[in-house]
């Protein structure tokens, strides 16, 4: 399967992973994180890769005049369900059913690793975006994804064992509080990301690594992901 399938066969776990309140680093610190290089409401905000709609939801609660894409049916109309007056459309990322220019930002959470023609994701998301218009992302952080560590102290050894530059398809299994989920994903370099931000015409304006803060650490062990970021975030304006 390529990446959309696997998460196609994986919606049902991810509806359930996703709308567990406090469950998942989204509620208990990510999301506010990556607001943090989100502009304010404007013309039109495209949310790519929306899954089953939690943080577009959240950016018209916000005033945010929004438009979801994914790939997956079921997280469509998980979406759309649970708000039907929502504007959510099924798409792939590298065809996106938008005129040119038609907004001033666009939001990638969490999905352009997830995309296996992610270039392709990025140029259309310029297409999209009317000149001076900002992209806002964030993906698993690279060093993440290509190594891990040793144990569960909060001091243990991070190693990668194999290969940082080269891209690799990789599986995650996670279970916590009696749900299951496994994230299907493309590791690829930092370089990766910013070549296809280059290639589109886009200009990076901010880049952040944010650690796990305090009041996110349920655990002593957990504190080892305050010495390394779980996450990547970027905000780059069309040029």
């Amino acid at each position: 399967m390529d990446l959309a399938e696997s998460w196609e066969a994986q919606a049902r776990r991810w509806i359930r992973w996703a709308r567990q309140p406090g469950h998942d680093s989204y509620w208990r610190h990510h999301r506010d994180q990556f607001l943090r290089l989100v502009p304010p409401p404007g013309r039109r905000t495209v949310d790519i890769g929306c899954g089953e709609g939690q943080l577009t939801r959240h950016l018209k609660g916000l005033g945010h005049r929004v438009t979801g894409i994914d790939a997956s049916p079921s997280l469509v109309a998980a979406a759309r369900e649970a708000d039907p007056a929502m504007d959510v459309r099924l798409a792939d990322a590298a065809a996106l059913p938008l005129d040119d220019a038609a907004a001033d930002l666009a939001v990638a959470f969490m999905s352009l690793h997830d995309i296996d023609p992610m270039p392709a994701a990025v140029r259309e998301i310029a297409r999209i975006l009317e000149p001076g218009g900002r992209l806002c992302l964030a993906i698993v952080h690279p060093i993440n994804s290509a190594g891990h560590f040793k144990h569960h102290a909060a001091d243990a050894p991070f190693v990668i064992a194999g290969e940082y530059l080269r891209p690799f398809d990789y599986a995650d299994t996670v279970e916590r509080d009696g749900l299951a989920m496994t994230f299907h994903s493309r590791h690829r370099p930092i370089e990766a990301y910013f070549l296809a931000l280059q290639e589109a015409g886009f200009l990076v304006e901010a880049l952040r690594e944010p650690g796990v803060p305090d009041h996110a650490i349920a655990s002593e062990a957990g504190r080892r992901w305050q010495r390394l970021p779980l996450f990547l975030h970027m905000r780059a304006r069309r040029a």
